[in-house]
C-alpha cells in the first residue's frame, strides 16, 4: 500500500506540469481533441485533486503545499487562456465595416459552429467557408445544403456577394465528402490507361465531383493534386501529407493530361477547380502538416518538371492555385513559398502572368502555426495571395485575422497588393464562364 501511496505521488507530480501545458495552450490546434468537454475535464480533475490532496493533509509539509499549487494552476492558466482567447475574439468582431470590407473576402474558414461561421459571414469577416467531414457526421447531405443556402441567404441579405464554399474531394484516400456523395477512384488509377481513356475518366470523374458538390452549394474544389509523384518511398513520418498515393503520376505530361479533362469536367458542373500544392510537395519529404520543408531543386529543372502541368492547365482553365507552405530555398530560402513575394509575386504573378485566385493551404499546418503566423499573414498578403486558408481547427481564425488586422491598422499592408487582389476576387470564380470556357475549349480540341 505504501508502495502505491509512492507511485500515486510521483505520478501527480509528473502529470501536474502536462496538464498545466495543456492548460495554458488550450487554444492550440493540436490540443483541439481536449476542448470542449476535454477541458472542463481537466479543470474538473484539477479541482477533484487538490481536494483530495488538502483531505489528506499533503497541505503540511513544503513539498505538499508546492503540488497543490501545482495542481491549482491549470484552472487559472485554462482561464487566462480563455480569456485571452475572448479579447482577441472580441476585437475582430469589433472591427469596423471598412476594416472588414478590406480585409474580410481573403479569408476562407472551416467552422463548427453555424451561428458563429453566420456572424462573420454576415459581418463580411470571411470571404468564404470550407466544409469536411465534421460538418456531415451523424447528419445528412441535405442538411449541409439547407446550411449553406441559409449562409448564402444571409450574404445576400447583407448586401454582400456570395461565400465561395470549397470542399476537398480529390478522390482516391481524400474525399472527405464521401460517403456519402460518391466515393470516386483517385486520379492515379487513371495513368496506366490509354490517353483517350485518361481524359474520357478523369472528364467524367469531375462531372461527378462537379454534379454532387454544386448539388450541395460548394462551388469551389480543393483538387486536382498536381505534384509529381515521388519515385522513393517518403518518410515514415508523414502522416497526412501522404502524397505517394494521392499524386497522379511521375510524368508531367501524363499529370497534365489527366488533370486537364478533370478539370474540364469540374467547370462544366459549375464547380472551380484548385490546383495544388505550388511549388510541389513531390520532391519533400517532411510533412508540412507538422514540419518545415525545403525544396532545394534549381528553378530550371523545375520549370521542365514539376512545374508544366501547372502552368498547361491554369493556361486551359479558371483555377485557382494553391500556395504549399514549402521553402522554395534557390528562390527565396527565408520563407515558405506560400507567404513568400519572390515566389508569388515574381514567379506567378510576373513570370507566368498569372492573375487568377492564388490561395494558401492551411495556415493551421505545424510549418506556419508553430512559426510566427502574423508575420506569414502579413507577408501572404503583401506578396499578392488573394485567400488565406484556415481549415482544420477554424477557430485559429481569430489568431489569424487579428494578425491581419494588427498590420493594417499599424500600415504594414501594402495598400496597392489589396487593392489588385480585391479586384481579382471581385471577378471571383465565375462559373457561367467557366462553363463557357471549358466548352470552348473542347470545341477547339474537336476542331
Amino acid at each position: 500500500m505504501q508502495l502505491l501511496h509512492r507511485i500515486g505521488l510521483i505520478l501527480l507530480w509528473l502529470a501536474a506540469p502536462v496538464v498545466a501545458f495543456a492548460a495554458v495552450n488550450k487554444s492550440d490546434p493540436y490540443l483541439l481533441v481536449l476542448r470542449g468537454v476535454g477541458n472542463i475535464a481537466l479543470v474538473v480533475a484539477s479541482i477533484v485533486i487538490v481536494i483530495v490532496l488538502l483531505r489528506l493533509g499533503r497541505w503540511r509539509s513544503i513539498a505538499g503545499k508546492l503540488l497543490v499549487m501545482l495542481w491549482c494552476l491549470p484552472p487559472l492558466l485554462m482561464s487566462a487562456a480563455h480569456l485571452k482567447f475572448e479579447l482577441r475574439k472580441h476585437d475582430v468582431l469589433a472591427a469596423t465595416a471598412t476594416e472588414a470590407r478590406q480585409l474580410g473576402p481573403h479569408f476562407m474558414v472551416g467552422y463548427s459552429s453555424v451561428p458563429e461561421v453566420a456572424r462573420l459571414a454576415e459581418q463580411g469577416l470571411i470571404g468564404g467557408v470550407y466544409v469536411t467531414r465534421h460538418n456531415i457526421r451523424g447528419r445528412t447531405i441535405e442538411a449541409l445544403q439547407a446550411e449553406i443556402t441559409a449562409l448564402q441567404d444571409k450574404r445576400r441579405a447583407a448586401g454582400l456577394p456570395p461565400l465561395v464554399v470549397a470542399a476537398d474531394q480529390e478522390g482516391g484516400i481524400v474525399g472527405h465528402l464521401a460517403p456519402p456523395l460518391t466515393k470516386v477512384p483517385a486520379l492515379a488509377t487513371l495513368a496506366g490507361l490509354a490517353p483517350d481513356e485518361q481524359q474520357a475518366k478523369a472528364e467524367e470523374f469531375g462531372r461527378i465531383h462537379g454534379r454532387e458538390l454544386a448539388g450541395v452549394g460548394v462551388n469551389l474544389n480543393l483538387a486536382p493534386v498536381l505534384d509529381l509523384k515521388p519515385p522513393a518511398r517518403r518518410n515514415r513520418l508523414d502522416f497526412h501529407t501522404l502524397i505517394g498515393q494521392r499524386a497522379i503520376a511521375t510524368d508531367p505530361a501524363v499529370v497534365s493530361t489527366i488533370a486537364s479533362a478533370y478539370v474540364r469536367g469540374l467547370e462544366e458542373s459549375g464547380v472551380g477547380a484548385t490546383l495544388k500544392h505550388f511549388p510541389g510537395i513531390g520532391r519533400v519529404r517532411a510533412d508540412t502538416h507538422h514540419f518545415s520543408a525545403n525544396l532545394d531543386t534549381p528553378v530550371k529543372e523545375l520549370e521542365v518538371t514539376d512545374w508544366l502541368p501547372f502552368r498547361e492547365v491554369l493556361s486551359h482553365s479558371r483555377s485557382a492555385l494553391m500556395v504549399g507552405h514549402v521553402t522554395l530555398t534557390t528562390v527565396d530560402p527565408d520563407r515558405a513559398a506560400s507567404h513568400s513575394k519572390r515566389v508569388v509575386e515574381g514567379i506567378i504573378r510576373g513570370k507566368w502572368g498569372y492573375q487568377g485566385m492564388v490561395m494558401t493551404d492551411d495556415l493551421v499546418m505545424g510549418a506556419i502555426y508553430q512559426h510566427d503566423v502574423c508575420k506569414a499573414v502579413v507577408e501572404a498578403i503583401n506578396a499578392g495571395v488573394d485567400v488565406l486558408l484556415v481549415a482544420y481547427d477554424g477557430a485559429q481564425f481569430y489568431r489569424v485575422f487579428a494578425c491581419a488586422l494588427e498590420g493594417s491598422r499599424q500600415g504594414k499592408l501594402d495598400a496597392a497588393m489589396l487593392q489588385a487582389s480585391a479586384a481579382r476576387l471581385e471577378r471571383g470564380f465565375p462559373t457561367e464562364q467557366a462553363r463557357a470556357a471549358s466548352r470552348a475549349i473542347r470545341v477547339v480540341d474537336k476542331d
